[in-house]
């Protein structure tokens, strides 16, 4: 078989004509100057429409599969594909990803699971040579990220994570401006993701709808029995199957809080968090407030607050903020000098990024054979996405202690306890939550091991039982060393 790869041959092919050579597992196929794309849309009930919304709207992009193992909403995507295709291609639907995969016609996957998902189509994709888009958040634990990384290095695919602000040029001006020192040094790179949501209720253990296939929804998920909020949506907000709020609406501000620090950073070294799921009577898992910190090597931090639970007044507050360490700081776009109450508006020139928005960029990236063109690459989609896991790790080792002022173990970090406190005081005074009965989770300080990507130090036992989901068989996650 010819060394060229197809992802080689669309960069450099002059018209002529079309060579078809099948790829191996390891290897994008090759063809010839034809340079339609054969796209996958995996998960297609929520993001997923988005998804295939997002390739109609590009040239030379075919829809060859749909996939998902809900039969009713795989037969209503296909038939309002159908009409909005207007015969310019057919498309399959299948429940299981793997017979998309055998195909050696197909091109790129792109994925909108539940998160459990991600990481295991991405694997299986590259190894089977086809090029990704993964949603947010790329992975569901820490180890399965460094696996789907090693995956796309190993196999030489493309990997782009669906976090749209990477495809903006403003923002990679910022970030660009803000590693040059513009602003001063960078001391706090801050994310919010307070979007009001409401509680889920109760669903009881029964059988999984008959359109349902279960064992393919839970693939590497160790979950059981079914009960109704595990679908569509509401699965956010299980560990087993989610991340909560955090790596969910926030993914895409943890990724722009990371994207801000010194670019030799990797993962920081300890994090914590503090929070609950107050108000809401239900059986969802994962916190409904949040203030979550993460240090890094380098002095930087993170910090990141989660608010969902909506009071009178409730502001929707999905963004970043940063910090400097002479006291300036960016606000809403706005930049204030140290004890200034009045901003100038922030102007930086334009950074690169690859156009076309997230769906262009990948399909341009696709073509060109080149997988750092992605708006978002494996290695960011890897650290970003840790960053809000270790956070969340914190949160589930725990402990209760009363609502109050008191409950954060900040020591002698003044802009933490300052910024918990503002959280605080929206919970007690906005929400409502009673100081004399309520409380928080305070998990404990977990350091962590950049290079080994395990924790130590005093909780590092039951911290590294969270490093790696159990997988149910037949849907294991490999070793990085095995993918």
């Amino acid at each position: 078989m010819s060394s060229l790869t197809r992802r080689t041959f669309l960069k450099s092919s002059a018209a002529g004509a079309a060579v078809l050579v099948c790829g191996t597992a390891a290897t994008p196929r090759v063809f010839g100057a034809n340079d339609r794309l054969r796209i996958a849309v995996a998960g297609v009930n929520g993001r997923g429409s988005g998804h295939i919304s997002g390739y109609l709207d590009q040239p030379n992009v075919e829809i060859a599969y749909l996939i998902d193992p809900d039969r009713d909403v795989l037969d209503r995507r296909l038939k309002a594909l159908q009409q909005k295709a207007q015969g310019k291609f057919t498309c399959k639907g299948v429940a299981d990803v793997r017979e998309a995969l055998e195909d050696k016609t197909l091109d790129a996957i792109s994925i909108a699971t539940p998160n459990h998902w991600h990481s295991l189509m991405t694997i299986w994709a590259a190894q089977a040579g086809k090029h990704v888009y993964v949603e947010k958040p790329m992975s569901h634990d820490i180890a399965e990220g460094r696996v789907a990384w090693e995956a796309q290095k190993k196999y030489n695919v493309v990997v782009q994570h669906g976090t749209q602000s990477r495809s903006s040029a403003a923002n990679a001006g910022l970030h660009k401006a803000i590693h040059e020192g513009k602003f001063g040094k960078l001391k706090i790179s801050y994310g919010y993701a307070c979007k009001a949501r409401g509680g889920i209720g109760f669903k009881d253990p029964s059988d999984p709808p008959s359109n349902l296939d279960w064992n393919l929804w839970r693939g590497p998920a160790v979950v059981d029995p079914f009960h109704g909020n595990l679908v569509h949506y509401n699965w956010h907000w299980f560990w087993k199957t989610g991340n909560g709020e955090l790596n969910n609406q926030g993914t895409h501000q943890l990724d722009m809080a990371f994207w801000a620090l010194d670019p030799k950073v990797t993962h920081p070294v300890r994090a914590m968090a503090i929070g609950g799921r107050f108000k809401w009577d239900d059986q969802g898992e994962t916190p409904n407030t949040l203030f979550g910190i993460a240090e890094y090597p380098n002095g930087q931090y993170v910090f990141f607050n989660v608010r969902n639970v909506k009071y009178d007044g409730y502001q929707t507050q999905v963004e970043n903020e940063y910090y400097f360490e002479d006291g300036g700081k960016i606000v809403r776009g706005q930049y204030y000098a140290k004890g200034s109450r009045q901003g100038e508006k922030v102007s930086v020139p334009p950074g690169d990024v690859t156009p076309g928005g997230n769906f262009g960029a990948f399909l341009a990236a696709c073509r060109a054979g080149n997988p750092e063109m992605a708006n978002g690459t494996a290695r960011a989609a890897h650290y970003s996405c840790a960053l809000g896991h270790l956070i969340n790790n914190s949160y589930r080792l725990g402990r209760k202690v009363p609502f109050n002022e008191k409950a954060g173990r900040f020591g002698d970090n003044a802009e933490a306890c300052e910024h918990f406190m503002k959280l605080h005081a929206l919970m007690r005074d906005g929400v409502g939550v009673p100081e004399e009965s309520a409380q928080y989770t305070v998990g404990p300080w977990l350091t962590f091991d950049a290079e080994t990507e395990r924790f130590t130090g005093e909780f590092a036992d039951e911290a590294n039982k969270l490093v790696k989901d159990p997988n149910r068989p037949g849907f294991e996650v490999p070793a990085a060393d095995k993918v």
